[in-house]
């Protein structure tokens, strides 16, 4: 593709901002031992009243060496919807520019759209839920600045073939954010790896997922060092509390614990698919790359409105576009899927 150049799509006021100096980044501790007097905290130790590291050094350095980038690549935000709404604020200028997304897709890239008077061009997925790049080429304009693919998608829970993403990269004008909350259930590589290939790439991750942190709120912006220098400069100083680096950094470095647990998803993943081919009212089970997967039923309400009366919460995606009758059901622990499996069998005759 022609060199792309990310100065081309910043909102003009975010180009001149100079960003806020905090304490802790004007003064960065070696480790030595120091008195600390330069940011107004109460001196009293119990263990929170300094302010955290800004750049969440030391959680950066792990993340960094694990997905093969530089820490300059990465920007961390509470949950994937700071970041999310950090892009909308740094390239969207409001009631002009525009964005596309694909539906049926995650939900708040349409909520931050409207939080950002951006307006949000819907180009549906196919019916095999993949994209229609055709009808996005015809979308977008000068003013598009972001294009979202999900991948794994949610709620269907497929992956987006290499190939459209390929093409969307090298002909979509402005940023493309392609969303891997769902990666680490894949088998398909991520797209962290061509992070070199392509300046208009943006890639987002979670710790809410496979690490099962989602309590925590630690989302991860991966990009060029262009990217992620704008999206410093408007980043609130703390957006990540220092409770969050600690435990972040924890379970990030106990990879063990991680990859078992993704492990047993994975299996329980089968075992549910097996048993819903086994369930009469259940007439599509979608091919999932997820921790979830998608069923069309005969009537998604009803069956959604009985399992909560037998004590079990799905997700009723019926009012999403190409998702009639359907519902998502997340993998639980083996004794949870037998629960749903249990439940699922007992309104056969209902």
């Amino acid at each position: 593709m022609s060199k792309f150049n990310v100065d081309t799509l910043v909102r003009d006021n975010v180009k001149g901002l100079k960003p806020y100096s905090s304490a802790r980044d004007e003064y960065v501790s070696d480790g030595t031992k120091m008195v600390f007097l330069d940011a107004n905290e109460n001196p009293f130790e119990n263990g929170v009243n300094r302010y955290p590291d800004p750049q969440q050094r030391s959680l950066k350095a792990v993340w960094a060496d694990l997905k093969g980038i530089a820490q300059e690549n990465i920007l961390l935000g509470n949950g994937s919807d700071e970041v999310l709404d950090l892009l909308f604020r740094a390239f969207c200028e409001p009631n002009r520019d525009n964005i596309i997304t694909l539906p049926p897709t995650y939900g708040m890239y349409k909520v931050l759209s409207g939080i950002n008077a951006v307006e949000n061009r819907e180009v549906l997925l196919t019916d095999d839920f993949q994209p229609n790049i055709p009808a996005i080429i015809q979308a977008m304009d000068s003013n598009s600045k972001l294009l979202f693919i999900c991948s794994p998608n949610n709620p269907t829970g497929n992956s987006i073939s290499e190939e459209t993403i390929t093409a969307l990269l090298q002909n979509f004008k402005g940023l493309v954010v392609i969303d891997e909350a769902y990666i680490d259930f894949s088998s398909k590589e991520s797209w962290v790896s061509k992070l070199t290939e392509y300046d208009n790439l943006i890639v987002t991750q979670t710790l809410s997922k496979a690490y099962g942190m989602a309590g925590i709120r630690l989302g991860i912006c991966m990009a060029s060092k262009a990217v992620i220098a704008v999206l410093n400069k408007i980043k609130p100083p703390y957006n990540v509390n220092g409770l969050t680096q600690l435990k972040a950094l924890e379970r990030v470095l106990d990879k063990k614990s991680v990859t078992t647990e993704v492990a047993n998803i994975l299996s329980n993943r089968k075992v549910l698919i097996d048993a819903l081919q086994t369930i009469p009212f259940v007439n599509t089970i979608y091919p999932s790359d997820a921790n979830f997967v998608l069923v069309k039923v005969d009537d998604a309400t009803k069956r959604y409105q009985q399992l909560i009366k037998e004590g079990v919460v799905i997700r009723n995606r019926n009012s999403q576009p190409l998702c009639d009758n359907c519902l998502r059901l997340t993998i639980g622990t083996s004794g949870e899927n037998e629960t749903l499996i249990e439940k699922l069998k007992s309104l056969i005759t209902k």
